[in-house]
């Protein structure tokens, strides 16, 4: 009898065992199928997750097949709409029926075009969009009718004003403030007849005030106009801000904090770099003749071909070459002065011919009595040849008094922004 109890106590602990591995063996079935069930879940939620809406030249491009291109060396608009199966009857009745509002001849290489087409096997073209600059676009819609628009994007104008201290160029300056260095030709031309950039020094400190132009708000499209200017240059600072004496003309003039014009009547030097190598005298010793003489002009050694300028407004007096002058020209300016400009390489006006201030007239050679390429520089005076560098020359259109508490107004809220901002830079770097 005992040994029965003992097997059936036995029977019943291993149905135990039993049935608890079965319990265990359908919970792991069970884990598996939920873990699965949700992978499932999973991938159907990626699968049927929107796709964010793209709309750009009033169209909807998720509906379309969409396809990115550039105008190529050899393209044609013929050649463009061949290449998506459009016939010639088809392309000759798209030309007639657009050339009012867009002149197919007009595509460039490099411009962007945006093709829309259908979806599905044959991808028919639905619109052709061009855009000949950044600010504007072309449409032809093919949908129902052929018709052409053409879409002036908007454009947003933003204030700003940046200061700073040069550690390099002026360009590099304004690359580490991400401004387009197309504004450093600016002040370079702002400042023609103050500074000479080639001699600003690390340290000097700077502030400009400028607009900067956006494309739909967004899209950067460069520096729209300058608004005000300093710079330290060799111990003074030197303020620059737009007027226009006469407002019908609207012709801006650039002036200091206290209305001096800052352009003179005579540009600085010749040439856009300037390296002097030798000054007005009175006693010389001549590197080729090899004697002691004046010279009387200014060295401006250069290479050969870079550009000449005049200096001044004028009319070409005189041209043409001698053993020591080489290629010249000479301009007249007004009844006081004239300047001349020697060992040109090649000279580009003619006698008689008017002239305006920065106008090319020549090319650096070393025609003449000349060691190496240079322009030698000379300026007369009443008649008199003087040294340009002492002369103490005449602005031009100087303010006038009637125009001053106009200018003083429009200035004084640019100067004191530009002041304020100078002052929080220089103060976070001390």
């Amino acid at each position: 009898m005992e040994c029965r109890r003992i097997a059936a106590l036995g029977r019943r602990k291993l149905n135990k065992i039993n049935l608890l591995k079965k319990i265990a063996v359908l919970l792991s079935v069970l884990l598996v199928f939920i873990s699965c069930n949700k992978s499932e879940k999973k991938a159907t939620l990626k699968v049927v997750s929107a796709q964010p809406i793209i709309e750009e030249f009033g169209f909807t491009f998720n509906d379309y097949n969409v396809l990115h291109d550039t105008i190529r060396n050899g393209d044609t608009f013929g050649s463009i709409m061949g290449r998506q199966n459009l016939d010639n009857q088809s392309l000759y009745d798209i030309v007639e029926k657009v050339k009012d509002g867009f002149d197919v001849r007009s595509i460039r290489v490099g411009k962007p075009i945006t093709l829309l087409r259908s979806k599905g096997r044959y991808k028919k073209l639905q619109a052709f969009i061009y855009q000949p600059d950044r600010g504007s676009y072309y449409v032809i819609d093919l949908r129902d009718s052929v018709s052409v628009f053409k879409k002036i994007r908007p454009i947003l104008v933003r204030q700003r004003t940046i200061a700073g201290s040069l550690d390099g160029s002026l360009s590099e300056a304004l690359t580490k403030e991400g401004v387009d260095i197309a504004l450093a030709n600016k002040l370079t031309k702002v400042y023609a007849w103050s500074i000479d950039f080639f001699k600003l020094k690390k340290g000097d400190k700077f502030g400009i005030t400028f607009t900067e132009r956006y494309i739909d708000d967004t899209i950067y499209d460069g520096v729209d106009s300058l608004k005000a200017a300093f710079f330290e240059y060799k111990g003074k600072t030197i303020y620059a801000f737009p007027f226009a004496q006469n407002e019908a003309s609207g012709k801006l003039d650039y002036y200091d904090e206290e209305g001096k014009a800052l352009k003179n009547f005579f540009l600085k030097s010749p040439l856009k770099f300037v390296n002097i190598t030798s000054h007005f005298t009175q006693n010389r010793f001549h590197p080729v003749q090899l004697i002691w003489k004046a010279h009387k002009g200014t060295d401006y050694a250069a290479p050969t071909g870079t550009p000449i300028m005049t200096t001044a407004n004028g009319i070409v007096e005189q041209t043409g070459f001698t053993a020591g002058n080489g290629n010249f020209v000479k301009v007249k300016h007004d009844r006081t002065y004239s300047t001349q400009y020697l060992h040109m390489s090649k000279i580009l006006v003619r006698k008689g011919q008017r002239v305006n201030q920065g106008s090319v007239i020549g090319k650096v050679g070393s025609t003449g009595l000349a060691t190496g390429p240079h322009v030698c520089y000379r300026f007369w005076k009443n008649g008199q040849q003087v040294d340009a560098l002492r002369l103490k020359l005449p602005n031009s259109e100087p303010m006038d008094k009637r125009n001053l508490p106009r200018f003083l107004q429009q200035m004084q809220p640019l100067k004191k922004e530009l002041d304020r901002v100078a002052a929080l830079n220089f103060r976070k770097k001390i």
